[in-house]
């Protein structure tokens, strides 16, 4: 066990990182206790690496936060048999999106009927799975899935199902991650009346049983404005059901989509508002439409994994071409292609070693055959960074290696877990062996 003796640090500069950070040293950081430079020592780099008490104190906030709620963690931020046991044991449910998140959560020990399946274009597997395993709800997401499903349950069977409802707003950080509007692919709409006309045909399917409609505005929001409008046109969707069959849903689910800072000074959403006023709004518009008040449910991800993942990558070549400095790092797209899809920026920062030089600007770019791998455009690292330096980056624990890929047979990244002075490798890295046992066709 390593033993850490923290110093003081600039709160401002570690405002992102997870709150065990400390700076044992000048120019080394230690998360969880473990030193990060130790860290790239033992398993290599990339790597990421993620602070167990940090997903745990974060799943513990959404329960404080919103204590009648259901919180179901987004699984596809990210997802290893160590993620679903500590969702489990910290009492979330599980948002999933295809059969292989749902058997991995499944095997795992993760109770299924705290399982939620979604999924715009479910295959057959995904259904197939879901039943076979005992999922707890399906969010049915097109009008030809009512059919689907109902056929696959069975004229004995019963399968709790909600409605992916689109409420028309737009709301999030980027077009691409924006799901509220009526011009993307998810869900049915209530402007068009596509939404209530789902809802029609799964009452009239006896082994499908509605308990309540879903909606997810988009990703990185960071405003409680757009979940309050939610509310009041969900209810007002509840409202035209009960109005026209009398039929009672109990549960609403606003989906995910909580922002995170990425780099300090950054915007975050404020959880504590944000439960206070999503309760007001909805029991107001509940007791407007003489409605009982459903039960809430939540689908946290980034703002749980996220923060508590750091990624550690090495330098590889420093390239001054005018006025530009080119810091080439032994990662890049294929672990965290984000910087590519939506512009996302961070602020990477060098440990391992302490620099007085003065900073520089730079862009920290990746080792793939792409102009566009960029990891950060924009960073402040001292001018004397060198090949052989350790670069970490925060806020790396959602979306990097969910989204991972095989470019240029890189191989993928391991998962490495750390908490009081120890570390424990989560997910093995991708081998070359790996890559060649998929490749039968010689």
């Amino acid at each position: 066990m390593t033993t850490v003796h923290e110093l003081p640090t600039t709160t401002d500069a570690l405002s992102v990182w997870p709150a065990s950070t400390t700076e044992p040293r000048a120019g080394d950081l230690a998360v969880g206790g473990v030193p990060l430079a130790e860290v790239a020592d033992r398993f290599g780099t990339p790597v990421y690496i993620l602070d167990e008490a940090e997903v745990r104190d974060r799943c513990r906030t959404y329960r404080h936060a919103f204590p009648d709620a259901e919180v179901l963690y987004a699984a596809k931020a990210f997802l290893c048999r160590a993620m679903a046991r500590w969702m489990e044991e910290e009492g979330l449910g599980l948002d999933v999106c295809s059969a292989g998140e749902l058997e991995l959560a499944v095997t795992t020990g993760f109770p299924p009927e705290r399982i939620v399946l979604h999924g715009n274009a479910k295959t057959p597997r995904d259904l197939e799975a879901a039943l076979r395993l005992g999922v707890g709800r399906v969010v049915i997401d097109s009008p030809s899935e009512i059919a689907r499903l109902a056929a696959a349950v069975g004229p004995d069977g019963k399968q709790k199902v909600m409605v992916r409802v689109v409420p028309g707003i737009s709301a999030g950080g980027h077009d691409k991650i924006r799901t509220g509007t009526e011009d993307q692919k998810f869900g049915l709409s209530i402007r068009d009346g596509y939404a209530l006309h789902a809802l029609t045909r799964i009452l009239d399917q006896p082994n499908l049983e509605l308990t309540g409609l879903h909606c997810h505005l988009g990703s990185q929001i960071t405003g409680v404005k757009p979940y309050l409008t939610a509310v009041r046109r969900m209810v007002g969707l509840m409202a035209r059901l009960y109005g026209q069959y009398g039929v009672v849903l109990p549960e609403l689910d606003l989906g995910g989509g909580h922002g995170i800072a990425y780099r300090p000074g950054e915007e975050a959403l404020d959880l504590t508002s944000l439960a206070r006023k999503v309760r007001a709004e909805l029991a107001d518009a509940c007791a407007s439409a003489g409605l009982p008040v459903p039960r809430l449910i939540i689908e946290p991800g980034r703002a749980i994994s996220g923060p508590a993942g750091i990624a550690l990558y090495r330098v590889l070549s420093v390239k001054h071409t005018g006025e530009h400095v080119f810091v080439a790092v032994d990662g890049g797209m294929s672990d965290n292609p984000r910087p590519a899809l939506y512009g996302v920026r961070y602020a990477p920062r060098l440990i391992g070693r302490h620099s007085a030089a003065d900073p520089v600007r730079t862009s920290v770019v990746g080792r793939h055959c792409e102009a566009g791998d960029v990891l950060a455009a924009d960073a402040e690292l001292p001018s004397d960074i060198r090949p052989g330096d350790l670069l970490a980056v925060p806020v790396a624990g959602a979306y990097h290696l969910s989204m991972a890929s095989g470019y240029n047979l890189v191989g993928r990244p391991p998962v490495v877990a750390v908490r009081d002075g120890r570390a424990r490798l989560l997910v093995r890295r991708e081998s070359l062996e790996d890559i060649r046992r998929r490749d039968v066709g010689l």
